[in-house]
């Protein structure tokens, strides 16, 4: 008899929330407007601070209030490879509580976001490439097939969520970009615009955004391209039209509104190890045994319902990544 052997990360079937049951709610939620926010359980979110695990209920945030055009290529076949393990955070708590400096520091930016104009939108690939381009965003996403990955996110200040990403492998982008033999890192870039993101307008910051992956990070399976999300084009505070997500790293390595990806020799000091070196470095992969700073890294809250749950080394990824980093005994990997 076959026995199958459950991923790090993978829960008791009876604990992870039905799919159908998950499509149909968002279903209805599309044709009522998705009006007011509706918590896992029912429980109403609140208006709490940024720190509660709670979203704020009356900023504009799903995809049905905001209203984007429909696209035909959402939404997209949910490649079952990929699993959390984890019930999927509504949609309606996961859209009013984002992380996206350029419009401030606030986990409210949801309502600010939509001023950012993402159609038309290009991005730039340069660097160590074959031929340098530059890309409509329209057309890269008609390039690559696209599939819906549900993977979990662990943000290093020690919340998390579970999300269901629509996009395509970047192992793709980057057959696509054709990097030259000397290329050892990819460097992601996102907008400057401080007329539209407030939060650039904050001198102390280096901005633009910047992150960057190892080649062989950035052809992992895991890593992904992110263009939707919840069944459709991605939303502005997901970090609409292009975002990266990497699950087993801590979510700032994720970067938003990609406008410029850079094939280098040379590793890239990242925005906040630029910030904060000591607190904040290049690999930031998730470990509960190795504390931020200011913090333990041990558990982390659930935007669901607030809950604390024990951290997963890898944030259970580990079977898929945790090789590349095998003979890096001088690298502090985990911060």
């Amino acid at each position: 008899m076959h026995y199958r052997r459950k991923k790090g990360w993978e829960l008791p079937e009876n604990a992870v929330t039905d799919e159908a049951r998950f499509r149909n709610r968002r279903a209805v939620l599309a044709g009522l407007g998705a009006v007011g926010a509706i918590a896992a359980g029912g429980v109403v979110a609140s208006r709490l601070g940024p720190m509660s695990g709670r979203a704020v209920a009356d900023t504009p945030g799903t995809a049905a209030e905001i209203a984007k055009p429909p696209n035909p290529l959402y939404p997209a076949k949910q490649n079952t490879a990929y699993v959390a393990g984890r019930p999927i955070t509504p949609e309606e708590i996961n859209a009013r509580y984002n992380n996206f400096y350029e419009f401030g520091s606030s986990k409210q930016i949801a309502a600010a976001a939509q001023a950012l104009q993402t159609d038309p939108w290009s991005i730039r690939i340069d660097g160590l490439v074959e031929q340098e381009r530059t890309v409509d965003f329209a057309d890269l996403e008609k390039r690559f097939p696209l599939e819906e990955r549900i993977y979990r996110h662990r943000c290093v200040e020690a919340w998390s969520m579970v999300a269901p990403w629509t996009g395509f492998p970047l192992s793709a982008l980057v057959d696509y970009a054709r990097p030259l033999g000397t290329a050892k890192y990819v460097r992601f870039e996102t907008f400057l615009d401080p007329k539209v993101a407030s939060g650039q307008r904050a001198s102390w910051y280096p901005w633009p955004y910047v992150e960057g992956l190892t080649m062989a990070e950035a052809r992992n399976d895991l890593s992904f391209m992110v263009t939707g999300a919840y069944g459709t084009p991605l939303a502005n505070q997901f970090g609409a039209p292009l975002r990266l997500h990497t699950p087993w790293k801590y979510g700032f390595k994720s970067i938003k509104s990609l406008t410029r990806i850079s094939f280098t020799a040379e590793r890239p000091k990242s925005f906040w190890e630029a910030v904060s070196p000591r607190e904040y470095g290049f690999w930031a992969n998730v470990n509960p045994e190795v504390p931020h700073r200011r913090w333990s890294q041990a558990t982390e809250r659930k935007l669901s319902d607030g809950s604390r749950i024990p951290t997963v080394k890898w944030n259970g990824y580990g079977e898929w990544v945790a090789a590349m980093y095998a003979d890096m005994k001088d690298e502090k990997i985990f911060y």
